[in-house]
């Protein structure tokens, strides 16, 4: 099977970086809480050619669709423009606090958007057909081997998008019941139905979140998905690790980085917690994949969701 072009590779690939793992043996030490960064789209000028059957691709999500979630974010970016003591800043803060509850999950996946991702496999979970085989499109999937293995990291990101399918599918069916019942809100004058519009947003949100799921989930099915060690992950987290982490048995890196498995990390812990990375390596992580800023916010959240999480299981 000949190899995905580079200027593919370069637009696809998931990356799993690990942030915590519970001390307490009772609650599955084993279980590390992973954030994953999501690239497995294609830019709107990239086309990949396939004989795919159109009923098996997603149409994409433009005109007033697009129009309005891009209306609604700058309406919202403008919130938080607004001068010390505004009623505006005062809900853009408010607002920001109730989406720092969301999990960190959920944030992950709405940012797949398969109606840019390539036509390679069906959305039902059919594959794809004939001599599409010949191109199929690898998605690397990003880890550090100090932390786990290409069978582990594989296994957590197949049991993250089966548990947060019906998650969110359960979630947009009640958002969907919820919102109707915000419409009265409206009859009062001057103030916006802040209400409304955040039930849609979580209607929108937890949408986004499943459709993703159900895609991630069909490409992981078919071997699109595959785990890949990455050098610069693993010296990310040889620099900024806490604990030390017994390495599991993984393929070399290469000839030259034989003892990069053997990386050990200060003792250094939240209470009852093992942190595998800390705060002070969100921006590396951000500038050595050339990821947007935006990313690290989300990072900084997950970051402070899995610790709390660790904590409350311990």
């Amino acid at each position: 099977m000949p190899p995905t072009p580079k200027s593919l590779q370069s637009m696809q690939r998931i990356i799993a970086l690990p942030i915590t793992r519970p001390r307490n043996p009772k609650h599955n030490a084993s279980k590390l809480l992973t954030y994953y960064q999501f690239q497995v789209h294609l830019p709107k000028s990239t086309k990949l050619k396939v004989d795919e059957p159109s009923q098996s691709r997603w149409k994409p999500q433009g005109g007033y669709i697009h129009w309005a979630r891009t209306k609604a974010l700058d309406t919202w970016a403008n919130f938080g423009k607004a001068p010390e003591g505004n009623w505006k800043l005062k809900v853009f803060r408010t607002g920001e606090r109730l989406v720092d509850r969301i999990d960190f999950e959920e944030h992950a996946l709405k940012a797949v958007d398969p109606s840019m991702g390539p036509a390679i496999v069906n959305i039902t979970g059919q594959g794809t057909q004939g001599n599409n085989e010949k191109r199929k499109v690898m998605i690397p999937l990003l880890y550090a081997p100090s932390i786990h293995n290409a069978e582990a990291s594989l296994a957590q990101l197949r049991d993250l998008v089966q548990i947060r399918e019906p998650r969110h599918r359960k979630g947009f069916w009640i958002w969907a019941l919820l919102t109707p019942l915000t419409f009265p809100f409206k009859l009062i004058p001057i103030i916006p139905n802040f209400p409304f519009f955040f039930c849609v947003y979580r209607l929108w949100s937890h949408y986004r979140a499943y459709r993703a799921s159900q895609y991630l989930a069909a490409l992981i099915k078919h071997g699109h998905v595959v785990p890949a060690p990455s050098l610069e992950l693993n010296a990310i987290y040889k620099q900024f690790g806490l604990k030390s982490v017994a390495a599991p048995p993984s393929e070399p890196l290469s000839q030259d980085s034989a003892d990069s498995k053997a990386v050990t990390f200060s003792p250094s812990t939240a209470e009852g917690v093992d942190m595998l990375l800390t705060l002070e390596a969100v921006p590396d992580i951000v500038s050595t994949f050339s990821l947007e800023e935006t990313s690290a916010s989300d990072m900084y959240r997950a970051f402070e969701q899995a610790r709390v999480r660790t904590i409350l299981s311990t």
